[in-house]
């Protein structure tokens, strides 16, 4: 005992030396396209079956050998983690087997009950419900590190290869859980955001593996100029406040356009960001307000962040701006104000300026913190290699509350920083774009013609137009591929409780069962 608790030791001594004590790096990074987070009760309750058998808690987790490379067999395996209940299960129900995307999926496993549409599925289909962590994500890592090397076998083929061979090999833990490959038993994927992507791509990709499928804003076309993520929140914002951000933001390009020193360094001061010293990482900055809106949902309640961002500049001595905002000179020292006394130290602490907003330093060790359990690195790496969704302003023939000075290469310079040497970057100037056209290609994105697939999206998702809910998508959708749209935000309809908050995602949650039901009726075995 006394060795292997002085070997564990030492790993642990390994492990913390591997990461950096302050490195937080800066705090200009894009946003995910995450699954909102489902609490378990606090005090959790015993899960039983529906015979009566006391199963394992929610958030007891098991391990699946999965395979290192699925081009190279011989690599071996590595252990991928998931997490499975049956206590809705009853001889030839579904399996609903869903990866939360690119995240630590222990803070997921809400996903496995009725508190979610995968839940409600399993519950009233006689469903067991099971979440996959994907590779290079919470402790479902190939190899020790994410170096660039190690990161090869970290693509989207791969995930959707991962998804595949669990399905098909996994011996579930549950009575009869090794007789329940796909062709045995039916089972459907279920996802949101890139997770719900993922859905679709393996839908395309592995027709004869998963019989039905549900694609919460689903992010299945990339795009590389991804100016698009704000026009959800400009279209659905209070419309003073998106008067005055536009406003603001025009005139912090009309600025930087002047490639004045003195008037860029007053603008900046106005801010309190005088010190940062480059132009795009200010103009970058002012996105961060805009990314609070992610955060909403239909049930959310006064007091959110991105609403007390709108009430510092619209509310003035008690008093709310009409339709058209304050105008120019209140909007803008009202935005300075709420970065000085309340914004920035909420996003830096005691950090200097430059240090936390400034990306221009590519000796930062930062950049290439190679320490496991990174989900910022690992989610960076497939955006360089194939997504793209860079944040940047919309085109001039179009409204934009994001500045027109943040462009693709902005974020493309940084893609060289964190992966040296890596086949789709470098550190030049003239880093490559991500191979989006090539990922559209392959899984079809807008255009896919996948059947029995469900995609669910709302109005006010802020990665609506990367979704078929998108204004460019052309795919009006079907009966066996149906669009079904609401009111919600990021993958609300996921959420039974969302669906308390709003008729429009209950609506949705409804007509998802009735689908997924009616398919089920016409399943038959063919293993």
């Amino acid at each position: 005992m006394l060795v292997g608790f002085s070997l564990s030791l030492l790993l642990l001594v390994h492990l913390l030396a591997a990461r950096p004590i302050h490195g937080r790096g800066p705090a200009l990074r894009p946003t995910r396209p995450t699954l909102p987070r489902v609490d378990l009760p606090s005090e959790e309750l015993p899960v039983t079956s529906r015979n009566g058998t006391q199963l394992p808690p929610y958030s007891y987790s098991y391990v699946f050998e999965q395979l290192i490379d699925h081009n190279n067999p011989s690599l071996g395996t590595f252990k991928q983690r998931f997490w499975h209940t049956y206590e809705f299960y009853e001889p030839g129900g579904p399996i609903i087997l869903m990866t939360p995307g690119e995240v630590d999926a222990s803070g997921y496993t809400a996903y496995l009950t009725n508190s979610t549409l995968n839940g409600r599925i399993a519950q009233t289909l006689n469903g067991s419900t099971v979440i996959l962590e994907h590779r290079f994500f919470g402790t479902s890592n190939p190899y020790p590190d994410l170096s660039v090397q190690s990161l090869a076998v970290l693509t989207v083929q791969q995930a959707i290869d991962d998804l595949a061979y669990f399905a098909q090999n996994v011996q579930l833990p549950m009575p009869g859980g090794d007789q329940l490959a796909p062709g045995k038993a039916p089972w459907i994927l279920m996802g949101g955001s890139y997770g719900g992507a993922l859905v679709s791509y393996a839908m395309n990709n592995k027709p004869d593996v998963f019989y039905a499928g549900y694609a919460s804003s689903a992010v299945v076309q990339a795009i590389v100029d991804f100016w698009g993520y704000f026009e959800p929140i400009r279209q659905s914002m209070p419309l003073n406040c998106s008067a005055d951000i536009e406003a603001v933001v025009a005139h912090v390009d009309s600025v930087i356009a002047s490639n004045d020193s003195a008037q860029i360094n007053t603008l900046q001061s106005t801010f309190g960001l005088q010190g940062l010293g480059h132009s795009d990482d200010f103009a970058a900055a002012l996105q961060q307000n805009l990314f609070a809106w992610q955060d909403l949902q239909p049930g959310s309640g006064p007091g959110g962040d991105f609403y007390n961002f709108c009430d510092a500049l619209e509310v003035k001595d008690g008093v709310a701006a009409g339709p058209s905002g304050w105008g120019l000179t209140i909007a803008l020292q009202a935005w300075g104000n709420y970065w000085k006394s309340t914004y920035y130290k909420q996003i830096c602490g005691s950090d200097d300026v430059e240090t936390c907003l400034g990306t221009y330093d590519s000796t930062n060790p930062f950049w290439t913190y190679t320490y496991t359990q990174n989900a910022q690195r690992s989610w960076e790496w497939l955006l360089c290699n194939e997504f793209g969704f860079y944040f940047d302003g919309a085109p001039t023939t179009q409204p934009t509350i994001a500045s027109r000075v943040v462009t693709p290469a902005y974020w493309e310079r940084q893609c060289g920083y964190r992966f040296p040497g890596a086949p789709l970057s470098n550190t030049s100037s003239s880093v490559q774009s991500p191979n989006a056209l090539q990922l559209n290609d392959a899984y079809q994105g807008w255009s896919t013609t996948t059947e029995r697939l469900i995609f669910a999206n709302g109005i006010n998702d802020p990665w609506r137009e990367a979704t078929v809910a998108a204004d460019a998508s052309t795919n009006p959708g079907s009966d066996l591929q149906p669009h079904l749209l609401s009111d919600g935000f990021h993958c609300s309809d996921m959420l039974i409780q969302e669906g308390i908050a709003s008729a429009k995602v209950k609506s949705v949650q409804d007509a998802a069962v009735q689908y997924v039901q009616k398919w089920l009726a016409e399943w038959a075995p063919s293993a």
